[in-house]
């Protein structure tokens, strides 16, 4: 279905969610996440790109952790330092993980998922096909009424910057742990907010789907090193 077909559907009748498929525990404790391996920077940053085609297969749980670390988890313990960068300290973005099953937010603290809403909301994250597609959708949401210190003119331009960069933490480990990710600013934001019970001025900015590369049987090719 093309892109502009798809809003146009959208405007015509409201975004719903689906019923869960599958178990929806309160929450997930994921397992630590590796602070070492992986592909060398450079070579990730040479692999690093887009891809839009996905196996249908859950990412499992150490993945998925070590994905969720990379786009905003602690880094340093001592500090509660973050693995990407806000202004100010202020870490104004939280991760949501929507699957099958549910939509999780993430809790760097203790580096587990907390259940929001049994429901699949993935659809509800963008306009392209992939997202009736990929197993998991990263929504990068931004508590814009956290940013005291910056001018309220000014927050949304800051959140987007450390959004954007943990988003681009995630393609990188993506590209480490050869996972397919896409992403993209094109959403349906106020229906996000709606399924979410989003606050105000507690505000969706970016998405990203991820998932195993597809091959071409469909399958799954196993994560590299255990990763």
């Amino acid at each position: 279905m093309k892109p502009l077909f798809r809003i146009a559907s959208a405007l015509l009748d409201a975004p719903r969610a689906r019923p869960a498929c599958g178990a929806s525990p309160p929450q997930i404790v994921l397992p630590p996440a590796p602070r070492s391996g992986g592909l060398p920077l450079q070579d990730a940053l040479a692999a690093r790109h887009t891809t839009r085609e996905f196996a249908p297969a859950e990412l499992d749980d150490a993945t998925l952790g070590a994905l969720l670390w990379a786009a905003g988890g602690i880094n340093r313990d001592a500090t509660d330092g973050r693995t990407a960068p806000s202004a100010l300290g202020v870490h104004e973005i939280s991760v949501y993980a929507l699957r099958a099953s549910g939509a999780y937010r993430y809790d760097p603290y203790r580096h587990c998922l907390d259940l929001v809403v049994a429901a699949d909301l993935r659809r509800l994250t963008g306009y392209q096909e992939l997202v009736d597609h990929a197993p998991l959708d990263l929504v990068y949401v931004a508590d814009l009424d956290c940013m005291r210190e910056i001018p309220e003119a000014q927050r949304e331009i800051f959140a987007a910057a450390s959004a954007g960069a943990m988003l681009e933490n995630v393609y990188l480990y993506g590209a480490s742990a050869r996972l397919a990710v896409a992403a993209r600013g094109w959403m349906n934001r106020s229906a996000l907010e709606q399924h979410l019970q989003l606050p105000r001025n507690v505000k969706p900015l970016l998405a990203q789907s991820v998932g195993y590369l597809r091959e071409r049987n469909g399958a799954a090719p196993p994560p590299p090193n255990g990763r």
